[in-house]
C-alpha cells in the first residue's frame, strides 16, 4: 500500500476509522520551523463536524507529537502525529454488504478480506484529521514566507460563493466556521445540506484553493508538473473526483483571444491582466495566485435503500447505510485540501531553493 508523498518533503499516513488511532509522518522537514500546537488545535477544530449539520460522530481530536520537535521547534527528524480515536461505533458496520460507492468491494479485491471494514478502515476520511494536522505545521511556516493558503465552498447545490479577490480573503476564511466567503452564500449552502440530509440523502460541491504569493519558476516537468502534484494530492482524497486550474474546463468554452492571459509591467515585475491559467504555465508557476478547483462528490453514505451486492454470500441484495455520516463532506474537506496544498508548496520550495527554506526564507 502506497501512503507516502512528496519528494524531499514526503508524509506518510497511517491509521483506520476505527482503529486506536490516525496519524502522519513528515520526512525531509526543514529544522528550526515554529510549532505552535494552538495552530494544529485551530486545523483540526475547522475539520470537525458540526453535530448540527454533519456527522454526530464528533471526536475530540486529541494529538500527540511523538518526534520531531524539541523546544518548540522543529528538529528536522520525522515528525510524528497521533490522533487518537475516542468515539468509535463500531456495531454499526456488517462485512459483506457493500455499500455503493465507497471502497468495501475494492478494499475486498485487494486485501481478500484482511482489511479492517469497520467504519471504511484506512479508507474513511476519518484519517484525513492528520493531513489536517499537518497544515497546523505547514501553512504557518508558509506564512511566514509570505506565502497564504486558504479553501472555501465554491459551489454546493444550485448556490455560488463569491471568488477570491486577494490574500486578505484567506485570513478572512481561518475566522470563518463555515468555508465561505460571503455569508449569505454560505446560509443558503447550510439550507442545502439541511434539506438533503432531512431526505436521508446527501450533497456535493466544488471547492476553490488559492496560493498567494508563490514565486514564479516552482515545478518541475513534466511529470512533477505543479498541476501534477497538486493533482496528485487532491486525488489521494476519496471524496474528490474532479480537479481544475484557474478556467479550467471553462476553456472549452472560449477562444485563444480570451482565453490567454495578457502580459504586463507593474512595479518592475512581470504580471498577467487576468488569470484564467490559475498562476501556472508549462507546470511551472508565473508569479500570479495559484487557483485550484476540486469536484467532491455527495457523501455515499445515505439512509436510503439502495441495491448492492453482499460479496461474502456472492448475493444480490439491498442496503441503507447505518451509523453516524455527513450529508456533505465539502465543508470538512476544505481545511484538509488546504493541509496538502501547504505540503506540495512546502516541498516544491525546498526542492528549488534547499531544505533549510521553510526556516530561512527564499534566497535567490
Amino acid at each position: 500500500m502506497k501512503n507516502i508523498f512528496g519528494n524531499s518533503l514526503t508524509m506518510t499516513i497511517f491509521g483506520e476509522s476505527h482503529g486506536p488511532a490516525v496519524g502522519c509522518v513528515l520526512d525531509g522537514l526543514t529544522p528550526g520551523i515554529a510549532v505552535d500546537e494552538e495552530e494544529i488545535r485551530k486545523a483540526l477544530e475547522r475539520r470537525r463536524p458540526d453535530p448540527k449539520l454533519d456527522t454526530a460522530r464528533v471526536e475530540p481530536d486529541h494529538f500527540e507529537i511523538l518526534s520531531g520537535v524539541f523546544a518548540g521547534n522543529t528538529t528536522g527528524t520525522p515528525l510524528t502525529i497521533v490522533i487518537r480515536n475516542e468515539d468509535a461505533r463500531s456495531r454499526d458496520y456488517v462485512y459483506g454488504p457493500a455499500r455503493p460507492s465507497h471502497a468495501d468491494y475494492t478494499g475486498f479485491l485487494k486485501y481478500h478480506g484482511y482489511e479492517d471494514y469497520r467504519g471504511g478502515g484506512h479508507f474513511s476520511g476519518r484519517v484525513t484529521a492528520a493531513v489536517a494536522a499537518a497544515g497546523g505545521i505547514l501553512l504557518p511556516a508558509l506564512r511566514a514566507l509570505g506565502i497564504t493558503v486558504g479553501t472555501h465552498i465554491k459551489e454546493c447545490g444550485t448556490v455560488t460563493d463569491r471568488a477570491f479577490r486577494g490574500p486578505e480573503d484567506v485570513e478572512l476564511l481561518l475566522e470563518r466556521h463555515f468555508p465561505v466567503l460571503s455569508p449569505e452564500a454560505g446560509q443558503k449552502m447550510e439550507e442545502e445540506i439541511r434539506n438533503a440530509k432531512a431526505a436521508g440523502d446527501s450533497i456535493g460541491g466544488i471547492t476553490e484553493t488559492a496560493v498567494f504569493g508563490l514565486p514564479g519558476g516552482l515545478g518541475e516537468p513534466f511529470f512533477d508538473s505543479v498541476e501534477g502534484l497538486l493533482s496528485h494530492a487532491a486525488f489521494s482524497l476519496g471524496g474528490v473526483k474532479g480537479v481544475s486550474f484557474g478556467e479550467g474546463f471553462g476553456f472549452s468554452a472560449l477562444r485563444g483571444s480570451e482565453a490567454n492571459d495578457a502580459l504586463r509591467l507593474m512595479d518592475g515585475k512581470v504580471i498577467t491582466k487576468t488569470n484564467r491559467n490559475g498562476g501556472i504555465n508549462g507546470g511551472i508557476t508565473n508569479g500570479m495566485p495559484v487557483l485550484m478547483n476540486c469536484a467532491v462528490k455527495p457523501t455515499p453514505s445515505i439512509a436510503t435503500a439502495q441495491e448492492t451486492v453482499d460479496f461474502v454470500r456472492m448475493e444480490e441484495t439491498e442496503t441503507s447505510v447505518q451509523g453516524r455520516h455527513d450529508p456533505a463532506i465539502v465543508r470538512r474537506i476544505c481545511p484538509v485540501l488546504s493541509g496538502m496544498t501547504a505540503l506540495v508548496i512546502a516541498d516544491l520550495l525546498i526542492m528549488r531553493y534547499g531544505e533549510d527554506v521553510l526556516a530561512k526564507g527564499i534566497r535567490a
